[in-house]
């Protein structure tokens, strides 16, 4: 299926899993990719957005396709002990260095996106139209697709897309593929809030203004939003990540920073969570005397991920006939081929922010990319993909997350290909 052998592709996935780059420094995976597009005959575009790279390749008139993979690995130590783990590190935005791995499989992302592009370059004949195949910097920060159309990507390319596609690996066997029309992933927001005290000795509370006491006052009082704010039909998640105050046990400190993340599937809630949010906080500086009102940075913001519906059932059909015809390397690989809807994930994405920009649809499916014994009993038609998984089997961001190379790339490439080939005609 691909113009890359198995073999090949295996070899560009370990490389890249060896040597993940962090959100807007992915300069070694960038040119990686520029190399390679314009090896194959495609218009090359870099450095949109900072790191981000685009592939343009003309086949007369028809539509304009766009296929989308990200590039950014995490920060983080790789424990999964394979041979091509992860040994390098990096400073992060916040200055600490860190390890870097691949915790949430862009590298698959950008194996598969390379081998779809080779596919289609040789298949000449197979299709007519524009395909746009878009290499995305800092996804996980949720600034990527948003920074490459600020920075005019449709105009830079000279090409508006007619419906934007893209899939990413997950914690389900080899040979299911998730593909839920509507609302597929959360959206997110992650705020990072500054308490104001009046600091002083530990001895003598009674002349300060306590931030630690403000914030932990401020964390149990947040858990209620959800649970009193958030209606029976509904669904929100608040999570105080962190909470940092302090050098010593015996020195009150003058402020307090908590880190908090939000996930919605609903606008409407979106708003009213991040309202009583806002509300909470206020009332707790207030309450203990503040000198000065909280500050609020919004770090991160991710819209949700929603599918056309029309456009999925579209290429639903198509990646039934794909999964269909690998059937012979699924089920030697120990899984059932199958296309199945996942309820909404609380995970979230930025690729809808391309669509969105360009006023068009999207269809962004779930690949599974895990040994299918692992799954033995395990109905993946009602997973979570997130959660509830068997043992073995470990989810996206932890530090053994490590997809089966083997068939996953072939099985990515063939769905990327079948997919763009429906729509470019």
């Amino acid at each position: 299926m691909s113009a890359l052998t198995t073999s090949e592709l295996t070899a560009i996935y370990t490389d890249l899993h060896a040597h993940p780059e962090l959100g807007f420094a992915e300069h070694r995976t960038a040119g990686i990719v520029a190399d390679r597009l314009r090896g194959w005959g495609y218009e090359v575009h870099e450095g949109i957005g900072g790191t981000g790279v685009v592939g343009v390749l003309a086949r007369g008139a028809g539509p304009r396709v766009l296929l989308r993979a990200d590039m950014d690995g995490l920060p983080g130590t790789e424990r999964t002990g394979l041979p091509y783990a992860s040994t390098d590190t990096a400073t992060t935005p916040e200055g600490r260095t860190s390890g870097t791995m691949h915790a949430c499989g862009h590298d698959v992302h950008v194996t598969c996106l390379l081998g779809a592009a080779a596919a289609l370059a040789e298949a000449r004949d197979a299709w007519s139209g524009t395909l746009v195949v878009l290499f995305q910097p800092a996804e996980e920060v949720g600034e990527g697709a948003r920074r490459m159309v600020a920075d005019g990507l449709y105009d830079r390319i000279g090409v508006v897309p007619d419906v934007v596609l893209g899939q990413h690996v997950m914690p389900l066997p080899v040979g299911v593929v998730s593909l839920t029309p509507g609302t597929a992933m959360a959206a997110a927001d992650s705020l990072r809030i500054t308490m104001h005290g009046a600091g002083g000795h530990g001895s003598s509370p009674e002349a300060t203004v306590d931030p630690v006491v403000m914030a932990a006052a401020t964390v149990l009082r947040l858990q209620g939003i959800v649970s009193r704010e958030v209606g029976a039909t509904e669904s929100a998640v608040v999570t105080v990540g962190s909470v940092q105050a302090g050098t010593q046990a015996n020195v009150i400190p003058d402020r307090a920073e908590l880190l908090v993340n939000v996930r919605t599937f609903d606008d409407g809630v979106r708003e009213r969570v991040l309202a009583a949010i806002h509300r909470i906080v206020d009332a707790e500086a207030a309450a203990s005397g503040a000198p000065q009102p909280p500050e609020y940075a919004h770090v991160a913001a991710f819209n949700l991920t929603a599918n056309d519906p029309g456009a999925t059932a579209r290429t639903r059909a198509v990646l039934e006939r794909v999964l269909e015809a690998e059937r012979p390397r699924v089920e030697a690989a120990g899984g059932r081929p199958q296309v199945v809807s996942l309820p909404p994930l609380p995970g979230s994405e930025d690729v809808g922010d391309l669509a969105t920009a360009a006023g068009v649809p999207l269809v962004y499916w779930f690949l599974g990319g895990f040994d299918a014994a692992l799954f033995a009993g395990f109905d993946a038609a009602t997973a979570t993909g997130m959660g509830g998984l068997p043992d073995g089997v470990a989810p996206n961001h932890s530090p053994f997350f490590a997809p089966v190379p083997e068939p996953t790339l072939d099985l990515g490439v063939a769905a990327l290909v079948a997919a763009a080939q429906e729509w470019l005609g």
